[in-house]
């Protein structure tokens, strides 16, 4: 296994390398575990993505799995419920912005005609991004479509989803291959 070149992002850490090789460039389509993944990345704002991993199932339990419908119904009492839980980030401005978010996911998948899905996959006109990064450093930190969809998802009310979240975003979401050229995953 040593023999396997990754992205240097990830180093040797087994709950990293996991996360490489298994989530990380994964398209993924379903609107719930789309918004689930925007809230981690607005939750990891400030810190290193290996805190958010290791407090995932803490993040998991708290907030309903993830259930935007059970979260756009949260009130004072499960705020501070949340703001006590120590298996979480316990930043009160992220997990109201979580609710929030919750209420304007639900309104977005009543009132169609789109998706929350299809809403985030137009950034990229449905499809992977696939670029040709040699090196980690030569990856921006936000491009025109991460910036196209943070001042869109701003419009509709998110909050914390700058410019560079989305793109950690799309990055975690497959929306771009930003693995290394030299990767073992970059052609998967």
């Amino acid at each position: 296994m040593n023999d396997i070149i990754r992205c240097s992002w990830c180093g040797n850490d087994p709950i990293y390398v996991a996360y490489h090789d298994e989530e990380w460039g994964v398209p993924v389509y379903d609107s719930r575990s789309l918004f689930e993944k925007l809230i981690l990345d607005g939750f990891q704002a400030g810190l290193s993505w290996i805190t958010i991993l290791k407090r995932k199932d803490g993040f998991l339990k708290a907030f309903d799995n993830f259930d935007p419908e059970k979260i756009a119904q949260y009130n004072d009492h499960d705020v501070e419920r949340l703001m006590n839980d120590t298996g979480i980030i316990r930043n009160r401005l992220k997990i109201l912005s979580t609710i929030k978010n919750a209420q304007i996911y639900c309104e977005m998948e009543r009132e169609k005609p789109q998706s929350f899905s299809e809403f985030l996959w137009s950034f990229t006109n449905g499809q992977t991004i696939q670029n040709k990064w040699h090196d980690m450093s030569d990856i921006p930190a936000e491009t025109k479509p991460s910036q196209a969809m943070s001042k869109a998802l701003k419009v509709r009310g998110f909050k914390f989803c700058g410019p560079t979240i989305c793109y950690a975003f799309m990055q975690a979401v497959g929306m771009v291959n930003d693995h290394t050229t030299n990767c073992f995953r970059h052609n998967l």
